[in-house]
């Protein structure tokens, strides 16, 4: 999904590291458009997304495993995970373009793909509205269909201002706390600069925790001191993690969303993607943070 701050080191291979080795630069890295679209690997799910929002899907040939919506983009090719791609997996499916969300990684794969004669174009994550329609336009730009783009942008732009309103009159604010995994009874929760952050803000909640940004392990009294009143958990990402843990975990349950039993879970794509369906999430979210309350 292109959330998470953590960097996945995976071996290089003997055919990256001869791409490196004979290609110390490339001509093609820093374009804006791909001068042939016929076969774009597409790196990142709200990548993906927004190819298929467009209308653009034939010019894809490949995925990477977080693009997963719509169901149609599972039958192309997956060439991994974006922050554990292998230059060879890319490579496999002779893409005329890759097409990749910033963060993918790790770093020294991309920077193999970026030196080889392929068109490599990066498009910003910003955890923003604005974010959301830069990626569109980027996009659109690169697939040569600008208009079909300013389209699109035009029509989220729309959504997300309604999505955003609806929260607008709420004076209670809740605190929320966006829990990526517990590992050995850690809590990892979400900072500043994060997916959950940005969505957390758009749905008219305040992140129960500050002082850092991407995603940090804290402290049982760091939990206990940020008192959120709900814990927000992605539905399908890693060893799931019951009820009975979250609010098992005693620096948890010391909390108001402890004491309430308070968590929402939502699906991880959809939630944290910051793509076209974007604006429904930031609805969906705010139901379930404040329900009546929310205005249409």
């Amino acid at each position: 999904m292109g959330c998470f701050s953590r960097t996945i080191a995976g071996p290089m291979i003997g055919l990256a590291l001869a791409v490196t080795a004979l290609q110390p630069a490339s001509a093609t890295e820093g374009v804006s458009v791909f001068p042939d679209t016929s076969k774009i690997a597409a790196i990142g799910g709200s990548i993906t997304e927004i190819v298929y929002a467009l209308g653009e899907e034939k010019h894809l040939v490949a995925r990477d495993s977080t693009s997963r919506y719509p169901k149609a983009a599972l039958d192309l090719p997956d060439v991994g995970y974006m922050r554990a791609l292998s230059p060879e997996g890319v490579l496999s499916v002779n893409p005329t373009g890759i097409l990749a969300l910033h963060g993918s990684g790790p770093k020294e794969a991309v920077d193999v793909l970026k030196k080889t004669s392929i068109p490599f174009i990066e498009v910003p994550e910003h955890y923003s509205h604005e974010g959301i329609l830069e990626k569109v336009r980027i996009v659109g730009k690169a697939l040569g269909v600008d208009a079909k783009a300013a389209v699109l942008a035009k029509e989220l732009d729309a959504k997300l201002i309604s999505a955003e309103r609806e929260t607008a009159s709420i004076k209670q604010r809740k605190r929320i706390l966006f829990v990526l995994s517990i590992q050995g009874g850690k809590i990892l929760a979400a900072g500043s600069d994060t997916a959950a952050d940005g969505m957390v803000k758009l749905a008219g909640g305040v992140n129960a925790v500050d002082g850092f940004s991407g995603y940090k392990q804290m402290s049982d009294e760091a939990i206990i001191t940020a008192r959120p009143d709900v814990i927000l958990m992605m539905s399908n990402a890693g060893p799931p993690v019951s009820d009975d843990e979250l609010f098992g975990n005693p620096s948890v349950a010391s909390t108001p969303a402890g004491t309430a039993r308070k968590v929402i879970r939502i699906d991880g794509g959809y939630l944290l993607g910051f793509g076209p369906r974007t604006a429904e999430a930031i609805h969906d979210l705010a139901v379930s943070l404040y329900g009546a309350q929310v205005t249409d």
